[in-house]
């Protein structure tokens, strides 16, 4: 399973919050965005709880993260 995670952060965090993202397990990929969010990064988990606990243990306590949405991606096979 796979999610999106749109983050929020505060300002002048960025930098730190995206190389913290890439350290977390399950993170497969994080990105600066430009938009109405300062970062994206891509969640890869089992399922839906795994990816619930990655977030709210792992990225949402993260210093500088303000808050995240979650989108969970959907595939059509």
């Amino acid at each position: 399973m796979k999610a999106y995670v749109l983050i929020n952060a505060r300002t002048g965090e960025v930098g730190d919050v995206v190389r913290q993202l890439k350290r977390v397990a399950g993170v497969v990929e994080a990105n600066f965005t430009f938009g109405p969010y300062d970062a994206v990064a891509i969640v890869e988990a089992e399922d839906i709880k795994h990816i619930g606990r990655v977030i709210y243990q792992q990225i949402q306590p993260i210093p500088g993260v303000l808050d995240t949405l979650t989108c969970l991606a959907a595939d059509t096979e």
